[in-house]
């Protein structure tokens, strides 16, 4: 399960935020908490109570997890596992599980292999909420750990959200391709399996999510781009 809380601000036209996360098992008795800091959506820094420490991805992140570590703020964030998570989880879990909505899942074959060119698959996930997803792909049931991009979850408009993951994979025969999908409506993995027959009408359903799934790889890359040229120097506050 995940419970995750957002904290925005805005400075000088630099986007930075903090999202802070629960996350337990379905019995409620492995609880971790995890703060990430992000700058303009590239993650900075990230403390992980089952770690124990901040660890830096970038060169700013590592000189502030270098001095977190050896000060005061090691101990406080050491202290918001039990403060934040394991003595709310029980009321946050209900309150969320409530309000949440289970995704709708569809996997599309966006080009079908040529050549030395790929097949490409499309797994869309829709009409989710709260935002917070995972979404991977699983071969003859081994999790694939490359030729993938995802979008960023993309508020529909309507309170609910969408996202995309593309595939790039050479077919094999009698193999199962299968998108797996975590979010906190269900307290079990939602594996869809890829189904070639797939009706054309669904089919035309996943055409409009896959030029989202274009839109959002390009304004990553954008924020990329930006926070490269506009990070340095900046020293982060924990909140």
């Amino acid at each position: 399960g995940l419970i995750y809380f957002l904290v925005l601000l805005f400075v000088d036209g630099y986007d930075f935020y903090t999202e802070t996360e629960c996350v337990f098992s379905e019995a409620l008795t492995d609880v971790e908490y995890i703060a990430t800091w992000y700058f303009n959506k590239d993650p900075v820094l990230r403390f992980n109570s089952t770690v124990g420490k901040f660890v830096g991805f970038t060169e700013l992140g590592v000189k502030n997890a270098d001095a977190w570590n050896k000060g005061p703020y090691l101990q406080q964030y050491k202290a918001k596992r039990d403060a934040y998570c394991t003595n709310n989880i029980q009321i946050d879990q209900s309150i969320v599980l409530v309000k949440s909505v289970p995704p709708k899942i569809w996997i599309n074959s966006e080009k079908q292999a040529s050549g030395d060119q790929p097949a490409v698959l499309i797994c869309s996930a829709f009409d989710f909420y709260p935002p917070a997803i995972d979404v991977y792909w699983l071969r003859d049931g081994e999790k694939v750990t490359g030729g993938f991009i995802a979008t960023e979850e993309m508020a529909d408009g309507d309170w609910y959200y969408q996202v995309h993951s593309r595939l790039d994979y050479t077919p094999k025969s009698g193999e199962k391709i299968s998108c797996v999908v975590e979010h906190v409506s269900s307290t079990k993995p939602i594996i869809t399996d890829w189904n070639p027959s797939l009706p054309e009408t669904d089919r035309n359903k996943i055409a409009i999510g896959s030029s989202g799934l274009v839109l959002g790889l390009v304004l990553s890359a954008a924020g990329f781009i930006y926070y490269k040229k506009k990070s340095t120097g900046r020293i982060l506050v924990p909140s």
